[in-house]
């Protein structure tokens, strides 16, 4: 009896699933770090600087 040939596409799909995974995984941690390093929390537009500068200056009674 001859034997069934192993498919290689399932094992080539579950590396290439597993691979992407690991690079959002690596993106994420890179992201993190430099979101961290800047103590921003997101892209800041200049409506929301120059509100953030106001507040900051103006003195509290």
């Amino acid at each position: 009896m001859a034997q069934k040939p192993k498919s290689v596409l399932l094992p080539v799909i579950a590396a290439a699933v597993f691979a992407g995974l690991g690079r959002m995984v690596l993106q994420k941690i890179k992201l993190d770090r430099a979101a961290r390093s800047t103590n921003v929390a997101g892209p800041l537009d200049d409506k929301t600087r120059e509100w953030i500068s106001e507040v900051v200056r103006t003195p509290r009674q």
